[in-house]
């Protein structure tokens, strides 16, 4: 079903090109390379446990939750189509 001056399956390119922006930013967030010892931010231990089971871990439990919280409040969506309303302002 095509709307307006939209070509048809516009809107499932759409919702498929947020998917694939939502996954390369997830992707682009997993750590690599050896963990640290200490936590980045503050400085505690990072469990052995928690390096095994996560290569590349740089932050202590609590300030990756904090970093967490952080970065999902900065991710906002993105809409690609626009609204008249968007273009009038």
């Amino acid at each position: 079903m095509a709307t307006g001056w939209a070509k048809e399956g516009a809107v499932q390119e759409q919702i498929d090109a947020s998917v694939e922006d939502a996954v390369k930013r997830s992707q682009s967030r997993i750590p690599a390379g050896e963990s640290l010892s200490h936590c980045a931010d503050c400085g505690a231990e990072i469990p052995e446990a928690r390096r095994v089971a996560l290569p590349g871990v740089r932050r202590c439990v609590s300030c990756q939750a904090a970093n967490d919280e952080t970065e999902a409040r900065a991710v906002a969506g993105y809409n690609r189509r626009g609204s008249k309303d968007s273009q009038l302002r």
